[in-house]
């Protein structure tokens, strides 16, 4: 077995995650490893226990990736692995990248330059049209369009790009051959042609509620920035939202009529800190945010004093903490004393002022090397 084979098979197994196989390359060296090495061994990798260790043991019995390939190809569809050249740059460096991904279409190095567009599947006429306005100018500007394939917002958005002539990418919820809705098996087609079909989930995996937050991390992980388009306070694209800054991405919200339940999240994000976005101009204009930039900033107003957004209380306390060094949010937790359902929406407003940085293992980085003002 070589190692596209060993990230396939991996990839096909039962409660064996990206984060869990990383640590165990990490430790043995390379992912066909895995399947040569003894139980007690894949008890030394971190976060690998004796029931995971087990669990492993007895599928890698079992699954073939050969077969797996062969059943790809006769679906017209190529499985990229970490080990391949064409494995999506953004992609790979997010904190739990895909083990293997299906794709029909292709996947081209200019994709790095991607934009999310997501939203609820329940859609007013504004946010449609709105949706697939902004792709269609950010496809004519050159951008990649990462959406979902859902009904609502995602729809729009992908034909949006499609009639600017551009490229999009459509990140599945399912088995790259349990494409849902049933009603944009067409438009699947039809991105297939110029862009990709995608999914992370192995030949005939249903979608289910389980699949579709954690594909959710793809469509932001391919992408630079996300542009939330009408959503509920309980809509799956605020779990896309949080996902984008945990991996560093730009949050955009499109805001909506303020009566409007489905206007509730993008409401919310803006409250938070999300970019406003009236037109495409908004966005491209944030994307000098998405460069590094040196820590301190000292406007010439500010007599040489470091530069710090407005923060309440709770935002100071999280601050100050971290002035010490990055430290993840257990630690955090502990040392302000704010209760823990507290702390995750006090960690967002951060996030989206720009103040701190989610990073791998859940470490939090203060972005900006100042001190906390009263």
């Amino acid at each position: 077995m070589n190692e596209r084979e060993a990230y396939i098979a991996l990839n096909m197994m039962e409660d064996v995650g990206p984060v869990g196989v990383r640590a165990l390359v990490a430790l043995l060296g390379a992912p066909q490893a895995i399947f040569d090495v003894e139980q007690e061994r894949l008890l030394a990798a971190d976060g690998i226990g004796r029931a995971a260790a087990e669990k492993i043991i007895d599928q890698r019995r079992r699954i073939c990736p050969a077969d797996e390939l062969k059943r790809a190809a006769g679906l017209g569809t190529a499985i990229v692995t970490p080990a391949d050249g064409d494995y999506p740059k953004n992609l790979a460096q997010i904190h739990d990248p895909p083990l293997a991904l299906y794709v029909r279409g292709k996947l081209l190095a200019a994709d790095q330059r991607a934009i999310g567009i997501v939203g609820s599947r329940h859609t007013t006429i504004y946010g449609r049209e709105t949706a697939e306005s902004l792709a269609y100018q950010l496809a004519h500007a050159g951008f990649t369009v990462v959406s979902g394939l859902a009904r609502g917002i995602d729809t729009a958005a992908h034909r949006g790009a499609l009639k600017a002539g551009g490229r999009t990418i459509a990140v599945l919820g399912g088995g790259i051959d349990c494409i849902y809705p049933p009603e944009n098996k067409p438009l699947a087609e039809e991105i297939s042609a110029s862009g990709a079909v995608l999914s992370e989930f192995p030949i005939g995996r249903q979608p289910d509620k389980t699949t579709f937050p954690i594909r959710n991390r793809i469509i932001s992980g391919l992408s630079m920035g996300v542009v939330v388009v009408e959503a509920g306070l309980t809509s799956g694209a605020l779990i896309t939202a949080h996902q984008a800054l945990e991996q560093g991405r730009c949050v955009f919200a499109v805001p909506g009529r303020v009566d409007s339940p489905s206007s509730k999240g993008v409401h919310m994000l803006i409250k938070n800190g999300a970019r406003l976005v009236e037109n495409v101009d908004d966005i491209l204009q944030e994307f000098e945010f998405l460069i590094p930039r040196p820590n301190l900033v000292k406007p010439a107003a500010s007599g040489g004093k470091d530069f710090f957004p407005p923060l309440d209380d709770d935002e100071k306390q999280i601050v100050k903490c971290l002035e010490e060094g990055e430290k993840n949010s257990d630690e955090v937790i502990r040392a302000t004393g704010i209760g823990a359902s507290r702390f995750g929406a006090v960690l967002l407003g951060l996030e989206m002022k720009r103040v701190v940085r989610l990073q791998p293992g859940r470490m939090i980085h203060l972005v900006r090397e100042t001190a906390c003002r009263e």
